[in-house]
């Protein structure tokens, strides 16, 4: 696995591109990643949902009511981690993905046009897989590399650039895991 720079796409990963993106603002390359947790239906784990839902792909609300909230919804990320560890690219890091809404990180609005976004199958409650804190564990310094303005300070997670709206990764990501990538956090003694 490796960033290809000019492509914005990462080598050795299954690609699944999503048509909600748009290019990122004249200049700009990514400076900040942004950590999420998504789980489709909520609290459940596998299967193709995420995938459909950042590809705009039908989700039938006679799977479950939940789906029936997310009718029209255009969003994505650049990664989705799933929870054995393996890695979906829906969107060119070189381009803007839709996933941190309205959102600001020291004071510079609108975090989509200067992150990458990263889902983790995962939901506040529920204990995050190891397998996906191993791929973390390459994938942020793999970044970091490829985009120097990516600093270990500059990985945070949705509940940081949208607080008060937004509670992902949540209380059960163990930022302890991949704290070499993100010293910005208190790790409790």
């Amino acid at each position: 696995m490796r960033v290809d720079v000019a492509t914005g796409l990462l080598v050795g990963v299954q690609q699944v591109l999503s048509p909600f993106f748009d290019e990122r603002p004249a200049g700009v390359v990514p400076d900040l990643i942004v950590l999420h947790g998504i789980s489709l239906p909520p609290g459940e784990f596998g299967g193709p949902w995420i995938a459909r839902l950042f590809t705009g792909a039908v989700m039938p609300p006679e799977r479950h009511p939940f789906f029936a909230t997310l009718s029209g919804a255009r969003v994505s990320a650049h990664l989705l981690v799933r929870r054995d560890g393996q890695v979906v690219q829906f969107v060119s890091f070189n381009d803007r993905s839709w996933h941190a809404g309205k959102s600001s990180w020291q004071g510079r609005e609108a975090c989509n046009d200067y992150s990458i976004g990263i889902e983790c199958e995962g939901a506040d409650e529920v204990p995050y897989d190891n397998a996906q804190y191993a791929a973390l564990r390459v994938l942020l310094p793999m970044l970091s590399a490829s985009y120097p303005g990516i600093t270990r300070e500059r990985i945070v997670g949705h509940s940081d650039v949208a607080p008060g709206r937004k509670t992902d990764p949540g209380p059960s990501f163990d930022w302890s895991l991949v704290r070499g990538f993100a010293p910005h956090r208190k790790v409790p003694s």
